[in-house]
């Protein structure tokens, strides 16, 4: 899936602020192993490996293109690598990820096999959105429709959130399957971080940077115009005028594995 981290970083600073509130759930101590899964360009990988001291830390990512940034932070402690999440080998001390697992299906069985990747005493903490229910997640999802021939079958995109019926769990089923999975110090809420947004175009490049992509990489040049061209104008007519109001939505869960 080709991404492009300077759409993404267009938002940077609001992408980010899930981010800073994980961050400040995890238990700071010394010299610890930790995976941060689906890094990105690595800049938050950085943070966190600069607020466990003396960790050593690993960042994995899918993407070439979101990898290629990491290289400006790498540092003695902190490296990078091209990865896939289902292929996450070893035991670490904590496993971190801010919006990635939603990508990937079937969160009971995933959060099972990420548990199994985690020391005695160490920490899973996790942060996905919860706002697939939004209008620009709906209107995404009709589009996708009107488009399935061109996808290649609708039902196929797989890896693209907006197109599955669940793509992530409901706060109470993450913090009942950390529990089942024998987790303790459980903490899982949802939070809206208020973005406001110019008018309906806001909208469709905050989505270029994550929603639009898996769609977008399936079509020609042609079909990529007019996908964008009906989505945005479903966009304009579910937000005729400005500004645009956006809840970025998000859930965030940590647990700790007893010793």
């Amino acid at each position: 899936m080709p991404w492009n981290p300077d759409q993404y970083q267009q938002f940077g600073a609001q992408r980010a602020q899930p981010f800073h509130d994980l961050l400040n759930l995890l238990d700071v101590r010394p010299h610890l192993k930790v995976v941060d899964l689906g890094c990105g360009t690595g800049e938050l990988t950085r943070l966190l490996a600069d607020r466990l001291p003396d960790s050593d830390t690993l960042g994995i990512d899918a993407s070439s293109e979101m990898l290629a940034k990491s290289h400006a932070f790498t540092r003695p402690g902190l490296r990078f690598e091209r990865r896939d999440i289902l292929e996450l080998a070893g035991s670490f001390d904590v496993i971190f990820s801010n919006a990635a697992l939603q990508w990937l299906p079937d969160h009971d069985a995933l959060l099972a096999r990420l548990w199994t990747h985690l020391a005695p005493r160490g920490q899973l903490a996790v942060q996905v959105p919860s706002n697939f229910d939004h209008p620009s997640h709906r209107l995404l999802n009709d589009t996708a429709r009107e488009f399935a021939d061109d996808l290649g079958g609708f039902t196929r995109l797989q890896s693209a959130p907006a197109s599955r019926a669940r793509p992530v769990a409901s706060l109470t089923e993450y913090a009942e399957r950390l529990f089942d999975l024998g987790g303790i110090d459980i903490v899982a809420f949802e939070k809206i971080y208020p973005v406001v947004l110019s008018d309906a175009d806001g909208i469709l490049a905050w989505t270029r940077g994550t929603a639009l992509v898996p769609y977008l990489e399936r079509l020609d040049d042609e079909r990529k115009a007019a996908f964008e061209a009906r989505y945005r104008e479903r966009l304009w007519q579910q937000w005729p005028s400005g500004p645009v109001f956006y809840a970025f939505k998000r859930t965030l869960f940590t647990a700790r594995k007893p010793a």
